[in-house]
């Protein structure tokens, strides 16, 4: 029956979880963004304080919604929010709107952050110094001044709140280049007679049925072809030795790859292409506005791969237009037997993706297809280059003419797009050095765990390099790189995954999405215990200070087990509550999560308010007594990461059969209580510090040892010295004196 309702509590609480997490998905955001950020704000905004003779505003407008600044019929310059221009989101996936102010030549002549929900600067950094980080921008002109890649922000960054700060100073740089392109800021003027520009569109009237080469003759089908000899000729120019030293192997006039695109969208191009039937199916599942683009190819090399079926992103192919890029995935891809043109050739790969419906992308404008091309060097090394196939929709598919205005020159163009590449690249360049550190620590707690054996036999090398990670994990990866792990981030990850979900939110930290994916990993091997045991700032503070308080003979208060295991579920319940509040408003919850000190104590460094210093401070006082007493009974973080221990598949921590009955050595010295009084580890609270493995292995302290030693001794038969038998031979036979001749011997002498 014992093992009955230990099953009938495991599948309740299997199921519990289940139905929370379905509701967490089904849900949606309570909160939802204005279409135009700046006409929310613009009646609170205080003109005059920004343009002194200000008189009014236009109503914002524009494709970038621009609200242009007057004095009677002088226009001064222009207001907008960042949000409204650029995907301005920091760490927390919400929007950041931060307001910018523009003078006619391009230059920040204002810049005030307006509403955000980042919990660094909610709460933890003074919105005095955001602000003199942001006044920084004031004065700048990014239209005449173009910055290179990965150029420092004119501020310092202040400590604790990098990646927020980034996204801010990012925004504001690439709103203001946007914002110029669209209002011709810093390109001639046109000329007085020029007529005004006419907002093309796609003409729904037109469905002429056309042939695969009149298609292709037309532009609306656009082509790349690469021969071999082509790619290994784009290898040695892109400068890469190695790769230039592996050709592609064939005929130099063969096909490496041979790539069409065309947008199916368009009424006449879809119907030719994907027949009448096939293209009505297409227009009912495609969202007003969404686009769809057919993909075809032959040849050598796929624009498809493999990764996808792995990641379920094709990062082969890029589709990229002005400032915007983005990549399919497999939920917006449907394979198609063939093409139905008249006269179209077979073809080895077909794709018709639908664009993401997140996607910035205006059919009418021109755009690229970027293939990213590979070649494997080594089991380690791959050289990569890129070709391009360029796409402008033609004037036959467009309702009106292009307008008169020159497009901007492409070196110009190439120079911005160069110069805005994604902010998170930016990061994770600038940061090589901390990821490699990271990377190399990591390693080495693996190899910790996988030959755990071999490092727990020598108790004194155990401790001390126990101490050592310790450390670490607190002074470089805590203070130093404020890489410290947050149950915010677990609630932030479920709010993006029901509302507008990306990777590149989660990739602006990272030394924070390493320790996350290192985390995850760990789960299933060794449950939660290789982040809060090794690797968690804030754990590593309290079991330092506790060791300190044991050598300075501080008494530790030892919790009865019965009280313990009451006590544990506190954290359990935390969590719940931040979760089902986040549900309702993250921006709550993340305020309530204060309940974590890992803020004050790790990213701030004590610096800050009295009742939050005050309160981390009586948490690391607790764990004075008793060893780690924020992990075992408050840590939400660690409740969410003990949920999916259940799931691990593996048991490391090895026991003898006696462990629990009747001896209870590993139970009374686990740190955390998380040895069972019968035996069993519970994986929910062990940390993996391996203590009980350093016991399992010592023969002067595990009784379990002791004993068999003992019993070895016994029954083993007591040796015996050869010098003492034969002395207990020779004390066995009789002595036999020999005589002796003198004065007194009885035998007559010799004459």
């Amino acid at each position: 029956m014992t093992s009955l309702n230990r099953l009938a509590r495991h599948v309740q609480l299997r199921t519990i979880w289940l139905l929370l997490f379905l509701l967490a998905a089904c849900l949606s955001s309570t909160s939802a963004h204005s279409s135009s950020r700046i006409a929310h704000f613009l009646p609170d905004i205080a003109l005059n304080e920004i343009f002194p003779t200000a008189t009014h505003t236009s109503e914002p407008a524009g494709t970038l919604p621009v609200a242009r600044v007057f004095k009677d019929q002088e226009q001064l310059g222009y207001v907008y929010v960042t949000t409204d221009i650029v995907n301005t989101r920091g760490y927390s996936s919400f929007p950041i709107d931060t307001l910018v102010a523009m003078s006619m030549d391009g230059s920040i002549v204002a810049a005030k952050l307006l509403e955000h929900h980042e919990p660094i600067v909610l709460i933890g950094i003074p919105e005095s110094r955001v602000e003199a980080f942001i006044q920084g921008y004031i004065g700048q002109n990014y239209i005449k001044n173009r910055p290179k890649p990965g150029a420092p922000p004119p501020v310092d960054i202040i400590s604790g709140a990098t990646v927020t700060l980034m996204v801010v100073g990012d925004s504001i740089m690439r709103s203001s280049q946007l914002v110029a392109r669209q209002e011709g800021i810093g390109q001639p003027a046109a000329p007085a007679t020029a007529p005004v520009a006419i907002k093309r569109s796609i003409d729904t009237s037109n469905h002429t049925i056309s042939s695969w080469d009149e298609l292709l003759q037309n532009g609306a089908i656009q082509r790349l072809h690469v021969s071999v000899a082509d790619i290994n000729q784009a290898f040695i120019d892109n400068g890469r030795t190695e790769a230039a030293a592996h050709p592609q192997e064939g005929d130099p006039q063969d096909t490496f790859i041979d790539l069409y695109a065309a947008l199916v969208s368009v009424p006449s191009i879809g119907q030719s292409l994907l027949g009448e039937a096939d293209y009505n199916y297409l227009q009912q599942e495609l969202k007003p506005g969404q686009q769809a683009m057919l993909v075809l190819g032959n040849g050598l090399y796929s624009f498809k791969g493999s990764g996808y079926v792995r990641g379920g992103i094709f990062d082969r192919i890029e589709i990229i237009q002005d400032l915007d890029s983005f990549h399919f995935t497999d939920l917006d891809h449907q394979r198609l037997p063939g093409v139905k043109a008249a006269n179209a050739p077979d073809f080895k790969e077909a794709a018709l993706f639908k664009i993401p419906a997140t996607a910035t992308f205006d059919p009418v404008l021109p755009w690229r297809l970027q293939l990213l091309v590979q070649r494997v060097l080594s089991v380690k090394d791959k050289a990569f280059v890129t070709l391009s196939l360029n796409y402008q929709l033609p004037d036959a598919y467009l309702t009106a003419p292009p307008p008169a205005a020159v497009a901007p020159e492409a070196a110009e163009h190439d120079e911005l797009e160069t110069a805005n590449q994604p902010l998170y690249k930016q990061i994770w360049a600038g940061k090589k050095v901390q990821i490699a550190v990271l990377l190399l620590s990591l390693l080495t707690l693996g190899g910790v765990f996988f030959f755990q054996d071999t490092l727990t036999k020598h108790e004194v090398f155990y401790q001390r390099f126990r101490i050592g990670f310790l450390l670490f994990s607190l002074v470089w990866i805590g203070w130093y790189a404020s890489a410290q792990l947050s149950v915010v981030n677990v609630l932030t990850f479920s709010h993006a995954l029901r509302t507008d979900f990306r990777w590149e939110y989660f990739l602006m930290d990272p030394l924070v999405f390493i320790l996350w994916i290192a985390t995850a990993i760990s789960l299933i091997f060794w449950n939660r215990g290789a982040f809060c045991g090794w690797l968690c700032p804030f754990g590593a503070l309290q079991e330092l200070a506790n060791k300190l308080a044991r050598f300075l003979r501080i008494p530790q208060i030892k919790v009865a087990y019965s009280a313990h295991k009451r006590l544990v579920s506190i954290k359990y319940v935390i969590f719940i509550v931040l979760f089902g509040v986040a549900l309702y408003d993250m921006a709550v919850a993340e305020k309530m999560a204060e309940v974590e000190p890992f803020k004050t104590a790790i990213i701030l460094k004590f610096i800050r308010d009295w009742p939050f210093t005050i309160f981390a401070v009586l948490l690391l006082i607790a764990s004075l007594f008793i060893e780690r007493f924020y992990c075992r009974y408050l840590c939400a973080l660690g409740a969410a990461l003990a949920i999916p221990a259940r799931l691990r598949i593996f048991d490391w921590l090895r026991r003898y059969p006696m462990c629990g009955n009747p001896c209870q050595r590993c139970a009374t010295d686990c740190p955390v209580q998380a040895i069972e009084p019968e035996g069993p580890i519970n994986p929910n609270e062990c940390i993996q510090c391996l203590n009980c493995q350093m016991l399992y292995h010592h023969e002067k302290k595990c009784p379990h040892l002791i004993q068999k030693i003992a019993k070895r001794k016994r029954d083993k038969p007591a040796p015996v010295a050869v010098a003492s038998s034969l002395q207990d031979d020779a004390a066995a036979r009789p002595t036999v004196r020999p005589r002796s001749v003198d004065s007194t011997d009885s035998t007559p002498a010799t004459p």
